[in-house]
């Protein structure tokens, strides 16, 4: 058995730290490995089924910055713990430093107050490296090189943003991206449409399967055709979709006496591909094909056939309709759901899995939900969002990113039950201020890389029912929230 042993000071943190349990294990090439996790006296211990080197992760409160997952580097076994706070801090450090030069190679301007806080930051790392004799001294300084590491992080991708920007609207090399969100029904009412059309430039219109046809042979397209006119008569650019989920619950309920058929359980999905992108082709040319295939449970499938389903739909959407544009939608886009040993693929190889199966798959669509469970992201800085967009860029793919975080932690009636909101994995607890203030940091870095070709909200309103507590644009009255103001500035 791997087994890695932490000591973690003071003994009284551990009482309020929930978050201990959601600590992973990673090896070299970024995989996460089923960890269990235990702790003990003052001891958090990460154990694995076989032993090897490797990087921990667990989410970690930092004073100013909520409670961001950290990394430590890689580490080798031993039997005496290493002392956790330590190695967060070496680990954040070491990302930051790799980020930095590589920037800096690529001639990225690199501010005063960056090299401030990082030396300071480093200085705190060195301090608490040479006193691990004196628990309490050396605990302090790690946390002071971790926050000082954190402000580092958030200088250093404010500085490429900005930079990077200014880089296109002065050499126009990079075509602006799309910026839209997800429609309901308010979108077509006369408060709805105005906030829409000064907003964004893209509708994503959700046709879902089991919306349309909820019993077997009974058909509701009213309403995506009410949407999808709007859209057309308003010369907005359409995505419709996912035309499926292959989470628990994801397909129409009478399908489930097909899951022991996989064969005609195929050809159900794939007849109402081809039926919903035919009824579209024209007023439709970007489609998101499916979703969550990437951790899969409906109707209790396997890895390997979430995997088949997801292809031969894409196969089926791209024979009906070959002049549009094909994605596949990505939940939880770092792969955390892996430290429970449901899962032998990561989300990236997953998508390559696709790929190589020689589907002319034209892109991916990632879901970046923060401050949600069960179905939302652990918290990352912009610095993490930035090198997880990078590391999908080298699939060669379009990507479409859809953001999610929420405006107020308070009861939402009108939302999915089977959603909570995350207390304090931000720097202040959320609101409208707090859910504006992560959107203007997130949606100029996202698009600011090169790759990414659309940003979309995940929610337009929560005076309708939807899916993630208090994400939308307008509130639960229909009236726009602070969110606005960033998204019309974004638009200019």
């Amino acid at each position: 058995m791997g087994v890695m042993r932490f000591f973690v000071h003071p003994p009284e943190f551990l009482k309020n730290w929930a978050e201990s349990d959601q600590a992973y294990i990673t090896g070299l090439d970024g995989r996460i490995f089923q960890t269990h996790t235990a702790v003990q006296d003052n001891i958090l211990t990460c154990q694995r089924s076989f032993s090897d080197s490797g990087k921990v992760s667990v989410p970690w409160p930092v004073e100013g910055h909520g409670k961001p997952v950290l990394t430590t580097t890689s580490l080798r076994e031993r039997e005496e713990p290493y002392f956790l706070s330590l190695e967060l801090a070496r680990g954040k450090l070491a990302q930051v430093r790799d980020q930095w030069w590589s920037w800096e190679q690529g001639h990225l301007s690199i501010p005063t107050n960056f090299r401030e806080a990082q030396t300071e930051a480093f200085s705190s790392f060195a301090e608490a490296s040479s006193h691990q004799d004196d628990l309490d001294r050396c605990d302090q300084a790690a946390r002071n090189a971790i926050a000082k590491a954190c402000e580092a992080a958030d200088i250093l991708s404010h500085a490429y943003v900005t930079q990077r920007m200014a880089s296109i609207r002065k050499s126009s090399s990079h075509a602006p991206s799309l910026l839209g969100s997800a429609t309901d029904v308010s979108v077509l009412t006369e408060t709805g449409s105005k906030v829409f059309l000064d907003s964004f430039n893209t509708a994503s219109v959700p046709i879902r399967w089991t919306d349309i046809e909820p019993e077997e042979g009974i058909y509701n397209w009213q309403p995506i055709d009410d949407m999808i006119n709007f859209c057309h008569e308003n010369r907005i650019i359409t995505r419709g979709g996912p035309l499926l989920s292959l989470r628990p619950d994801g397909l129409p309920k009478w399908l489930k006496c097909w899951a022991v058929d996989f064969l005609n359980l195929a050809s159900f999905v794939c007849d109402f591909v081809d039926t919903a992108v035919s009824r579209y082709t024209g007023l439709v040319r970007i489609w998101e094909v499916s979703s969550a295939g990437n951790i899969g449970g409906a109707l209790d499938l396997n890895e390997e056939q979430s995997l088949s389903l997801t292809a031969r739909t894409l196969e089926a959407a791209i024979r009906t309709d070959s002049d549009s544009q094909f994605f596949l939608r990505i939940e939880q886009p770092w792969g955390e759901y892996q430290r429970l040993g449901k899962h032998r693929l990561s989300p990236y190889q997953f998508v390559d899995a696709i790929i190589r199966s020689n589907v002319a798959l034209n892109g991916v669509s990632l879901d970046i939900n923060i401050g949600y469970t069960p179905r939302g992201c652990f918290s990352r800085d912009m610095l993490s969002i930035s090198k997880l967009i990078d590391q999908w860029s080298q699939l060669g793919l379009q990507i479409h990113v859809n953001l999610c975080c929420p405006s107020s932690s308070e009861n939402d009636p009108l939302a999915d039950s089977s959603l909570s909101i995350l207390q304090n994995v931000c720097r202040a607890p959320w609101s409208e201020e707090m859910q504006s203030e992560w959107m203007e940091k997130a949606i100029p870095l996202i698009m600011s890389k090169p790759a990414v070709t659309g940003v979309f909200l995940r929610q337009f309103s929560d005076s309708v029912p939807h899916p993630f507590p208090h994400a939308g644009l307008l509130d639960a009255d229909g009236r726009p929230k602070k969110l606005l103001e960033t998204l019309q500035q974004q638009r200019k």
